[in-house]
C-alpha cells in the first residue's frame, strides 16, 4: 500500500475515536467530607469505590473537643458532598462551612431520627422526659436500628450528587443493611440470657443512651453527653455509692476519655476494668474497632462478658 493510502486508513480511523475529554465520572471519585470516623465509615459502606472520603476527626479522636483547623476547610472547599451527624455533636460545623466558602449540599446524617435525651450525671434509666436542663444525647448511632436510618440518608444525599452511580449505591446500601439486620440480632442473642439486675454498665461519659434504650441495659457514668468537663466530687461520691449498692461487676474507660476517673472508681468500689470501649470514634485502622460494626461487636461483646 502506498503512503497516500496508508494516510486515508489512518484518517478514517481517527474519524471513529470519540472526540473531547473523557467523562468526569471514568477518573473522578465524588469527594465526601465526613465530620469523624464513624460517619466516614459509613458513607465509605454505601460509597464504595465510587468516593473519596475525608474524616476531619480520625480514629480516636474526641469530638467534643474537637477543632477544625484550616486544612480542614480547605477539604470542604473541593468537596462534593459534606455529611455530619448532627443533634449537636459538630457544634463547629456552621462556622468552618461558612469560613470554607463551601456553597454544595450538606447532609445531616440523623436526619429522621428520634433524638433521646440524657440528663447530666442522671443515672436513672429509661427516663427520657426529665426536667428542661437536659439535652440531647448526639450519639444516636449507638443503636443499630439508627444506623439503617443513617445509611438510606447517605445513599440518597450520594445520588443526588452522583445520580450515574444510582445503582451502585442502592446496591451497596442494600448489602450493608443485611448486616446491619444480622449484627442487630447478635446484640441482642448476646445479652438474652443475662437477667436484668446485671445489665448495669460504668461507663466514662453518657455515650450509650441509644444503646441502652435499645438493649435494656442501664448506663451509669461520672461525666455527662460532652464529656468536656471534670465530675464533681459529690457526683464521683454518689456514683461510688451506688455502685457499692447495686453490685455492678465491671467499669469500662473509653479510647477518647482520660481513664483516671474510672480507675479511681475502680479502685474504691473493687470494681474490675472491663476493658477500652469505642464510643464516638474507630480505633485505628486494624485495631479492635476498625469499623461501625466491629465497634459495635467489641463494645458488645465486653457488656456482655462483664455482666454474665
Amino acid at each position: 500500500m502506498n503512503m497516500i493510502g496508508t494516510r486515508a486508513l489512518i484518517a478514517a480511523a481517527l474519524l471513529t475515536l470519540p472526540i473531547g475529554p473523557a467523562p468526569a465520572r471514568a477518573t473522578e471519585k465524588v469527594k465526601v467530607v465526613a465530620s469523624f470516623s464513624i460517619i466516614a465509615d459509613l458513607v465509605r459502606q454505601v460509597g464504595g469505590e465510587r468516593v473519596e472520603v475525608t474524616a476531619l476527626a480520625g480514629p480516636n479522636a474526641d469530638m467534643h473537643v474537637f477543632q477544625p483547623t484550616p486544612a480542614d476547610a480547605k477539604a470542604l472547599a473541593s468537596a462534593n458532598l459534606v455529611v455530619i451527624n448532627g443533634l449537636g455533636y459538630e457544634g463547629w460545623a456552621d462556622r468552618l462551612v461558612k469560613s470554607s466558602g463551601y456553597k454544595g449540599p450538606a447532609l445531616v446524617a440523623s436526619k429522621g431520627i428520634k433524638a433521646l435525651t440524657a440528663g447530666a450525671h442522671d443515672h436513672g434509666h429509661g427516663d427520657n422526659k426529665g426536667p428542661a436542663d437536659r439535652r440531647y444525647d448526639p450519639h444516636a448511632w449507638q443503636d443499630v436500628a439508627n444506623v439503617k436510618t443513617y445509611v438510606a440518608n447517605i445513599r440518597d444525599a450520594l445520588i443526588a450528587v452522583d445520580a450515574a452511580g444510582k445503582p451502585d449505591y442502592e446496591r451497596a446500601a442494600a448489602s450493608y443493611l443485611e448486616q446491619l439486620d444480622a449484627l442487630e440480632s447478635e446484640i441482642r442473642a448476646a445479652f438474652a440470657g443475662i437477667a436484668k439486675p446485671r445489665r448495669r454498665v460504668i461507663t466514662s461519659h453518657e455515650a450509650f443512651t441509644y444503646y441502652g434504650d435499645a438493649y435494656d441495659i442501664a448506663f451509669l457514668a461520672p461525666q455527662g453527653v460532652t464529656g468536656d468537663s471534670e465530675p464533681t466530687a459529690k457526683d464521683v461520691a454518689a456514683l461510688i455509692r451506688q455502685i457499692k449498692r447495686e453490685k455492678v461487676k465491671a467499669v469500662f474507660v473509653e479510647n477518647i476519655s482520660n481513664p483516671r476517673v474510672i480507675e479511681r472508681i475502680a479502685k474504691e468500689t473493687g470494681t474490675a476494668l472491663g476493658g477500652t470501649l469505642y464510643s464516638d470514634a474507630l480505633s485505628e485502622p486494624g485495631g479492635a474497632a476498625a469499623s461501625y460494626i466491629g465497634m459495635m461487636r467489641h463494645n458488645t461483646r465486653l457488656f456482655a462478658e462483664a455482666m454474665k
